[in-house]
């Protein structure tokens, strides 16, 4: 169960990072609303998956899906450059988190 939690957990820092973006330093209630919403729900989730789960293994696996998400939501919804050193480098995130899930 820890898993599934930090990994609900990893997406919805995708979610608060797109949110914080949309949010224009606050400006916009919704997106603020929902960046605020996303951050606790992250966070707690979080925190719950680190009662089982290393902190090293669990914060870095946490991390890397939301740095990753944040990066592809960037590329895919806000026209970021695509280009295949990027993609490399977030294939390189994919399997350090998926070699940490591993070695657990």
């Amino acid at each position: 169960m820890a898993w599934f939690v930090l990994i609900v957990s990893g997406v919805l820092e995708t979610v608060w990072a797109a949110a914080l973006e949309a949010s224009r330093s606050f400006s916009r209630p919704r997106p603020t609303a929902l960046f605020v919403v996303a951050l606790v729900l992250s966070m707690g989730g979080l925190a719950y998956a680190l009662r089982s789960l290393p902190l090293g293994t669990g914060y870095a696996v946490w991390v890397g899906i939301g740095a990753a998400g944040a990066a592809v939501y960037g590329m895919v919804a806000l026209g970021e450059p695509v280009t295949a050193a990027r993609i490399v480098c977030l294939m390189l995130i994919v399997a350090g988190v998926a070699g940490l899930k591993l070695l657990h």
